[in-house]
């Protein structure tokens, strides 16, 4: 059966570019031109993957992502953003999207990065079917639930978006070492991600602001140059010598 694809894009040519070239590949695509109906379509039916232009009529490429994330909506989105626009990058995946092609872009990449995409978005379901050996995993104040993507901080459910509990995950099961951003990238966003170094430091940023309400929450240090390493909380009354 065929992925089904939703385009967000209001340019013309650029949307029919697009539809011809998913089409041409044997993805189902529908396109949509303005940012509203692109949200309601988004919310009421069911896509393998969304491209979301930022610069949209009604609501914006932003506004979409946040209100489909609200929703629930885990659905994988890749973001179409103007060249040399990391402030749009950052911004596009802080809210949640799956990558970024930069505009102008070739049919080679576009079709690579909807594959690549695609392909971890099955690993990532597959491996959330395999039962896991530890049913909850406990960190200082945190309790970390494997098989539901939970995350519990002090009683109250934590919102991560996929990538960043398993990042979170990733570091926890290895605490004290220093894990490179190579590492996590291949780990988490697969061998073949087209994307950049950026998207760790990213997911690690808001992954700090999402812990930091904890008093005994873990730290997740720099090592500048390397990567990240995960810090244990010290126990209340313990002293070092």
């Amino acid at each position: 059966m065929s992925h089904k694809v939703l385009v967000i894009e209001d340019e013309p040519t650029l949307a029919r570019l697009l539809s011809y070239n998913l089409t041409q590949e044997g993805y189902e695509t529908t396109v949509i031109d303005h940012g509203a109906e692109g949200l309601q379509a988004a919310l009421q039916r069911s896509f393998d993957l969304i491209i979301l232009d930022i610069m949209l009529p009604g609501l914006n490429g932003f506004e979409i992502l946040t209100k489909l994330r609200q929703n629930g909506i885990r659905t994988p989105i890749i973001i179409l953003t103007a060249r040399n626009a990391e402030e749009e990058v950052v911004q596009g995946l802080k809210h949640g999207a799956d990558d970024y092609i930069t505009k102008p872009f070739g049919v080679a990449e576009l079709l690579a990065r909807v594959s690549a995409v695609l392909r971890r978005t099955q690993l990532d379901e597959g491996k959330a079917t395999v039962e896991s050996n530890e049913k909850v995993i406990s960190a200082g104040e945190l309790s970390i639930f494997p098989e539901k993507y939970e995350v519990i901080l002090n009683g109250e459910s934590v919102p991560l978006r996929p990538k960043e509990f398993e990042v979170l995950l990733y570091l926890v099961q290895r605490p004290g070492m220093v894990v490179t951003r190579d590492d996590l990238m291949n780990i988490v966003w697969g061998f073949d991600y087209i994307g950049g170094q950026r998207t760790v430091d990213v997911h690690v940023s808001s992954l700090r602001k999402k812990l930091e309400l904890g008093q005994q929450s873990v730290q997740i240090e720099s090592i500048r140059g390397v990567g990240y390493k995960l810090v244990m909380p010290k126990k209340l009354g313990s002293s070092s010598k």
